[in-house]
């Protein structure tokens, strides 16, 4: 199987997002339909306002079903919580999200990004070590057989398992993950994560144990300043005063280290399923 194709990272510009955030925040929200196969309730739906138009979706805390384990804040709270932390990175991993009244209450509300459908992060291969251009995750078993699942080796997905790790993405799934024709990379559904414990579970392992990139550690010093001040303040809405403290020291953690996590013993860490 031929490598990946390199293609350059990164998200909407500051400006991009911003006015995605305007368009969320201002626009007349109507809903088209809904997500069934989605585990709570997600409505796609368009928002417009001032000559703009997009889609979106809408998620309304109303719809929400409990979770023994995050019996704290909503997931919507946790969804914007995520992509405020991914714009304080830079790297624009979470597409604009927003937390709103909506038809049917407050709930989370994020622009619909067009996944490209030709693009291929994830795989099942023979053999036993991954090709060039590819990182191992682990062994799946397929119709009777043993396959090795790998993800590309592409500095986009590798950004994404330093997001993940710093907000403890308990979920990470091959289907949240929306490559785009422009060569960018989002990540959807953060609902699940910034537990005060370690919940990580991702296919995101390929780098497990390899240490971060210059730039994770210079992203991750700025991220650190940033939760002593401004964005701190903006979380505190969103997530407890515990699950903040628990958010610093993941990202001091990091830097400590040096290195990508390992997965932990005594709990699964790749979610199921994993698509």
């Amino acid at each position: 199987m031929p490598a990946p194709e390199r293609v350059p990272p990164g998200g909407l510009t500051s400006a991009e997002s911003a006015d995605g955030v305007e368009l969320l925040v201002k626009g007349e929200l109507t809903v088209r339909g809904r997500l069934r196969e989605a585990s709570n309730t997600a409505l796609y739906c368009t928002v417009a306002h001032d000559g703009r138009e997009a889609h979106c979706i809408y998620k309304p805390v109303a719809g929400e079903r409990p979770l023994w384990d995050f019996p704290d804040g909503t997931l919507a709270g946790r969804e914007v919580a995520a992509y405020l932390v991914s714009e304080a990175t830079g790297w624009g991993l979470v597409p604009p999200t927003v937390l709103r009244e909506g038809p049917y209450g407050e709930g989370m509300c994020q622009l619909w990004i067009e996944a490209a459908p030709e693009a291929e992060l994830l795989a099942l291969v023979e053999g036993e070590e991954p090709g060039p251009g590819w990182k191992a995750i682990g062994f799946a078993e397929v119709e009777g057989r043993t396959a090795l699942l790998v993800h590309a080796d592409d500095i986009r997905l590798r950004r994404l398992a330093v997001l993940d790790a710093v907000i403890n993405n308990a979920d990470r799934k091959g289907g949240h993950l929306l490559p785009t024709t422009e060569g960018r990379l989002y990540a959807i559904d953060h609902g699940v994560t910034f537990h005060v414990d370690d919940k990580l579970r991702t296919l995101l392992w390929g780098w497990a144990g390899e240490p971060l990139t210059d730039e994770a550690r210079e992203v991750l010093e700025k991220l650190a300043t940033a939760l002593t001040d401004s964005l701190a303040d903006r979380l505190a809405g969103l997530l407890t005063p515990a699950e903040i403290t628990a958010l610093r020291d993941r990202v001091a953690a990091l830097l400590r280290t040096g290195r990508h996590p390992e997965p932990g013993g005594g709990r699964p860490a790749i979610p199921w399923p994993p698509v």
